[in-house]
């Protein structure tokens, strides 16, 4: 039973097939260890499937969960590219199977996987997509059959594999993840570098015990297995050496995912410089060392999370957004090369690389606070009206509770009115990301229909739906423009008619007259624009309103 890296020269990573044949092939010869099965399919129609190690044979997902066992999940191959956690899962599940020890020590845990996630990208093999990295021969790409980025994807689900995914693990409720990658980016000693779910944005007792405990158990873990780790190499600059700080991994990447369901989430880097078998090695290693950690803390982290996730009736505010605290930086002891910068001979620039010829080992600023950035007032639910489907199977898929209204209501709710937005130029994956915006709220009175949805936050999935419906939030359905139709309005004028009623208008309507006097003001170039002078007078005034234009579906009930 060894795996395709084992039986090949150390630089060469399994195929999709021979992955499932191998996993098939062993949960046939060790029923009672592993069960294996497919449990959806991605958008080329290629099976997506999933195991499961339990030392007692015990593989049913309600009855694992009425006992109260730690769930450890293991995701691979989200990037086909960087593929070596692929192989690391294949050789650690066989030895759970295979040494009676290994699998005794699990304990009452469950060891459950996805082997490939990204099947579409690891059946679309080369060696030529990842530009700079060493090894293996042949791999798969990272995007998708769609051209899409799965990592990136976790709160927009364009893909089948991230509907699957939201509902999978929504069901399974994983206690701790490891999402295994490749890193890209500076050059340095290491060979393992560590994402892990920012502790601040965690939160609560679960953010401090990853900090103050997990980390610095997996750091010693991996030190004394002869793989020195450090955390991963975001430059707060340019180079390593003039600092470090955590990456902010928002929502829409895994571990970013797992933290709005209050699970810690971890994605290791190996670096890609080093050669393949080193960094299947090193993840080896770190799916060990975490696995172990878990086994033993789990019902601590079960407790901090029950604790983090308790019913927060009365909560006076929600933070959805946080920025680097540039003002509490520590220090960690790194191992790098030189930065070297010299001139280019393609261009008339100066080029960086590092020179392995003179490494150092120092001190240097680690940013690992993160200070919230946008704090909203909390509601006691929120209402989705029944249109906007989208987000209301995203709800759904994460097991977020809502009341269908079974008659007409009228209540008192915020509304909120996008006053201005700014979107990226291009497309970001496959959608128009809105990397700013401003809104202006009031309290109105509202009728809601029969079939809208009632959101109350009192409830364990509360985190997930204050963060896709609150539009400030990094990764909230609006910014990825779930609501996009509600910015443009349905409605135009002819100029030649126009020009006569505006200039009734803004007799008729004396705030509309103060808006544009300052528009003027803060415009004089655009006065000369026919165009932009009736867009502003039509766009503000009362009389020819759109009572839908511009005003956000989602209203929040205090």
């Amino acid at each position: 039973m060894q795996t395709p890296y084992e039986l090949g020269n150390h630089n060469q990573t399994t195929t999709w097939a021979a992955c499932i044949q191998f996993y098939e092939t062993l949960a046939q010869r060790y029923p009672a260890v592993l069960q294996f099965s497919q449990i959806g399919v991605s958008d080329a129609g290629i099976p997506i499937h999933a195991g499961i190690v339990s030392a007692d044979g015990v593989f049913d997902r309600e009855q694992i969960q009425r006992a109260g066992r730690t769930v450890f999940f293991n995701n691979n191959g989200i990037h086909p590219g960087e593929p070596e956690g692929i192989d690391a899962c294949m050789a650690l599940v066989r030895d759970l199977c295979l040494e009676p020890e290994r699998l005794a020590a699990l304990g009452s845990t469950v060891y459950l996987f996805i082997p490939v996630y990204n099947v579409d990208g690891s059946c679309n093999r080369s060696n030529t997509s990842r530009v700079n990295q060493d090894g293996p021969e042949s791999f798969g790409f990272r995007g998708n059959s769609l051209h899409l980025d799965l990592n990136r994807d976790f709160i927009k689900c364009d893909s089948l594999n991230a509907q699957l995914f939201n509902r999978f693990f929504t069901a399974w409720d994983p206690d701790v993840m490891v999402d295994t990658h490749t890193s890209n980016g500076a050059d340095y000693a290491y060979t393992m570098t560590l994402i892990h779910t920012q502790a601040d944005k965690l939160g609560g007792g679960l953010g401090a015990f990853l900090r103050s405990s997990m980390l610095p158990a997996i750091y010693r873990g991996m030190e004394a297995r002869g793989w020195p780790t450090c955390p991963y190499v975001n430059p707060v600059h340019v180079s390593p050496d003039q600092g470090i700080a955590d990456f902010l991994e928002v929502p829409r990447f895994s571990t970013g995912y797992a933290a709005l369901n209050h699970t810690i989430g971890f994605m290791p880097e190996t670096h890609m410089l080093k050669p393949f078998a080193d960094r299947y090695e090193s993840m080896r290693a770190l799916l060990d060392v975490t696995l172990a950690f878990t086994v033993a803390h789990g019902p601590e982290i079960q407790a901090l999370r029950r604790q983090a996730r308790q019913p927060v009736g009365g909560r006076a505010q929600w933070p959805v957004r946080w920025k680097l605290d540039e003002a509490r930086p520590s220090r960690v002891l790194f191992k790098g090369y030189a930065a070297v910068r010299s001139p280019s001979v393609l261009g008339n620039y100066q080029r960086l690389a590092y020179d392995r010829s003179q490494p150092w080992e120092r001190e240097i600023d680690y940013f690992t606070h993160f200070a919230e950035e946008t704090v909203v007032r909390a509601p006691v639910a929120y209402v989705v009206p029944q249109a906007w489907r989208a987000a209301v199977e995203r709800l759904d898929w994460n097991g977020v509770k809502m009341e269908r209204l079974a008659a007409a209501r009228t209540v008192q709710a915020q509304v909120s009115r996008i006053r201005s937005v700014q979107s990226r130029p291009g497309a970001y994956e496959g959608h128009l990301f809105h990397d700013e915006l401003t809104l202006e709220t009031s309290l109105q009175s509202v009728e809601l229909q029969a079939g809208d949805w009632w959101v109350p936050l009192d409830q364990d999935k509360a985190r997930y739906a204050v963060e896709t419906l609150e539009p400030h939030a990094h990764d909230s359905f609006f910014r990825w423009g779930f609501f996009n139709s509600i910015l443009e309005k349905k409605e135009n004028f002819s100029d030649y008619v126009f020009e006569d009623m505006a200039l009734q208008l803004l007799k008729d309507e004396p705030e509309l007259r103060a808006h544009f006097e300052q528009w003027k003001t803060d415009n004089p170039a655009l006065l000369s624009d026919q165009k932009q002078v009736l867009g502003f007078i039509f766009e503000n005034c009362a009389r020819y309103a759109e009572a839908q234009w511009r005003r956000y579906p989602v209203l929040s009930v205090f």
